[in-house]
């Protein structure tokens, strides 16, 4: 039998002790009721489920309603995205990492650095990094056999190799009302990040511009006349794409009677 100090668990995953003809083993879940309250409280899991793979924030695999086994919690997962964060998109160098000409490090040489670096990721495996790329709503990671890298947020210079076909006609763009006027002039340069990034729409737009503004404007990018011209747009996440610039003749604002981005208005209204 295992000890407990032998089990590379996360240290979230409650011990569950019991007896069966081969004598005790230990658990990976937690099933108590207090962990179920924890969850009730917001404090959800990444679980995989053995036919369609990770899921996270769900009780039940959505595609067939497995319970699957625990794989880690979603704070373990936050926490650890941080990380990856700086990784993949701003300073390897912090972590004594090699990043390739085109964003991706090694998953093993991750993991194995992640756990020099502090005791609370003892338990990390390859697999925790898979999880959290696969159950990320806007797809901010790849992987690719042992290879993993960040889709866009690069401070970095990297070669992107990402897909540059079936451009939307439009693409959306959160500033600061302020300086709106000014953009149609001089265009989108990509500030301290490695490129341009543009929404696939007004809501995933006001969404991002939210973060720094608390009423962005949005502005259209005529991204059909870009592509006409030659200029390249890449598919980053699920609803990011890149540039390396925007020139001004291809930008408009979006008006507040737009009907989708007057209905956000009166949702942050209500806040």
């Amino acid at each position: 039998m295992a000890s407990v100090a032998s089990l590379q668990l996360p240290p979230s995953c409650i011990l569950v002790q019991y007896c069966t003809h081969n004598g005790c083993q230990y658990v990976r879940y937690p099933p108590t009721e207090g962990f179920l309250s924890k969850a009730r409280r917001g404090i959800y899991m990444i679980r995989e489920c053995s036919i369609h793979g990770y899921f996270s924030d769900d009780d039940l695999c959505p595609a067939c309603n497995s319970e699957g086994k625990f794989v880690m919690s979603t704070r373990e997962r936050d926490s650890m995205a941080r990380k990856l964060a700086l990784v993949l998109r701003h300073a390897p160098e912090k972590f004594d990492l090699e990043m390739d000409i085109n964003g991706w490090i090694d998953v093993r040489d991750i993991v194995r650095k992640f756990k020099d670096s502090g005791r609370r990721q003892h338990w990390l495996r390859p697999h925790h990094l898979r999880a959290i790329s696969e159950t990320d709503p806007k797809g901010r990671y790849e992987i690719r056999g042992n290879m993993m890298r960040a889709t866009y947020g690069h401070t970095v210079e990297i070669e992107l190799d990402l897909p540059s076909t079936d451009i939307p006609d439009s693409l959306f763009y959160p500033c600061d009302p302020a300086e709106a006027e000014n953009l149609l002039e001089v265009g989108i340069s990509p500030g301290d990040r490695a490129h341009v990034h543009l929404s696939a729409s007004i809501r995933a737009a006001a969404e991002a511009g939210r973060f720094h503004h608390k009423d962005p404007t949005i502005i259209e990018v005529d991204t059909a006349r870009m592509v006409a011209s030659g200029e390249t747009i890449w598919h980053a996440g699920v609803t990011v794409y890149l540039s390396e610039s925007v020139a001004g003749e291809y930008l408009s604002i979006v008006g507040d009677d737009d009907p989708e981005l007057s209905l956000l208005k009166e949702s942050w209204e209500e806040e």
